[in-house]
């Protein structure tokens, strides 16, 4: 009995296969060409512009530690030039001015680590996941650094009076290292952060996992074709599973093109049957 009963299991199912394929429009019209579909997907590549904001924010603070080296030479260690120093800034005092011009200073980079995160996330979701890992840290560093500038500087404003009673001169002089210092610090990241951009931008690399696929394609491997999608030894697991998230959120935006791309080309073929 059983073996009457398979036949006709069988056939039911190649009958429903069957009309399965006669009803759907898609399989009956030709086949959609793969270059038509791969120049739809492929993506002009953007280069980053972050890299000219983080040369001019360099010449910006070398500027600024000239200003207030020269101001602190004239105005504040000697009482030679005070009257002119006055005159010149319209009353203004000298160290009011170069806290003045510091807070402006930490301004123009937190519009600018601002600038930077936007222009990396969106980056990170063009599928260039390790770029934006690579730069991950290195984008916040010079904000990290004036801001903890301006609290040491605030740490010797605060009690300049009575360092200057102890030394004099001081609170300038220490004023003057800390700034010094961060000079050297923040223009240090910002110059490896546009180098780090520079070399991208000339690269124009096509995203990770295309470059990953070409790679593979042109060794002849086989053998762990990605290497975020699994472990490795003493690999961190956070990290693991940030570069898996971050590959997911990319493929799932390229699979939603691709099935755009697709369907938009599946109507026009069918408008150009009829």
């Amino acid at each position: 009995m059983d073996s009457k009963r398979l036949p006709v299991k069988t056939s039911n199912r190649n009958t429903d296969i069957t009309q399965s394929i006669e009803d759907d429009p898609l399989i009956d019209g030709p086949l959609i060409a793969q270059n038509a579909l791969e120049s739809a997907i492929k993506r002009e590549f953007h280069k980053l512009p972050t890299n000219w904001g983080a040369i001019s924010l360099t010449v910006l603070h070398v500027a600024y530690v000239s200003v207030s080296v020269a101001l602190a030479a004239v105005c504040w260690l000697t009482d030679t030039h005070s009257a002119e120093c006055t005159a010149a800034l319209n009353g203004v005092d000298s160290r009011t001015l170069v806290l003045l011009l510091k807070a402006g200073l930490w301004l123009l980079v937190f519009l600018f680590e601002r600038c930077v995160q936007y222009h990396h996330r969106t980056l990170r979701r063009r599928g260039y996941l390790r770029f934006y890992r690579k730069t991950a840290k290195l984008k916040h560093l010079p904000l990290l650094i004036h801001s903890a500038g301006n609290a040491a500087v605030l740490i010797v404003i605060a009690p300049a009076a009575m360092l200057d009673n102890k030394v004099k001169n001081l609170s300038v002089y220490l004023l003057l290292a800390i700034i010094c210092v961060e000079l050297l610090a923040s223009v240090t990241c910002l110059l490896v952060y546009a180098v780090h951009v520079f070399r991208f931008n000339e690269q124009s690399p096509c995203p990770d996992i295309t470059e990953d696929e070409r790679s593979h394609t042109f060794s002849g491997t086989d053998g762990d074709m990605h290497e975020e999608m699994g472990f490795r030894d003493g690999s961190c697991l956070e990290e693991l599973v940030e570069k898996q998230a971050d590959l997911i959120e990319y493929l799932k935006q390229h699979n939603t093109q691709l099935s755009k791309r697709i369907l938009t080309l599946a109507a026009q073929q069918t408008h150009n049957r009829d």
